[in-house]
């Protein structure tokens, strides 16, 4: 039985690794975020508005929880599921915890060119963009700090890249650890 749970900042990478990697390892892959718009039928952007974000990290705690119970899964979260109530104590006890953790450049870039996919950076200036990754970022390193493992995720820009993050993860958790 397999538990894979992908921490990091939107933009780094999650999502990307989770599916090659979930690919190569034939496990089943899993993007909270989707898997609460899927439960709930409503996009991320309402659910916020709906319920508000106490509301919505209560949400994503208990969907977080009813995930974290599947067998031979890669689990990509949101960049604030491992931040609220014990969600990273959770995810630590249930299976492998990873932060893909990308530089603030490479999040830049990334989520530059993404602003208009999400609403939370929608309308920012290029300074105003920098300055809120930076602030979050330092207020979410020290949770995504206690992941059991650290990948680059400022290494998952070509296909060659991916391919080769996705062996290294394979070759820590196929070869070293056992847990596949």
């Amino acid at each position: 039985m397999t538990r894979i749970f992908l921490t990091g900042y939107m933009g780094a990478g999650k999502t990307t690794l989770g599916k090659a990697f979930a690919r190569k390892a034939g496990l089943s892959f899993i993007d909270l975020d989707w898997y609460i718009e899927e439960r709930r039928h409503k996009t991320i952007s309402q659910l916020f508005a709906e319920l508000g974000e106490d509301g919505f990290r209560q949400l994503e705690q208990r969907m977080l929880h009813e995930a974290g119970e599947f067998e031979d899964v890669v689990i990509a979260c949101g960049g604030g599921t491992p931040c609220f109530f014990d969600n990273m104590d959770y995810m630590n006890r249930q299976g492998l915890t990873v932060w893909v953790d990308a530089d603030n450049d490479t999040l830049f870039r990334r989520l530059r060119a993404a602003t208009h996919q999400r609403p939370i950076l929608c309308g920012k200036t290029d300074e105003e963009l920098r300055d809120f990754i930076a602030a979050s970022m330092e207020k979410r390193r020290p949770f995504y700090t206690q992941a059991q493992l650290i990948l680059d995720g400022n290494r998952l820009e070509s296909h060659k890249e991916i391919r080769d993050t996705v062996e290294q993860l394979s070759d820590i958790i196929l070869n070293e650890d056992k847990r596949i």
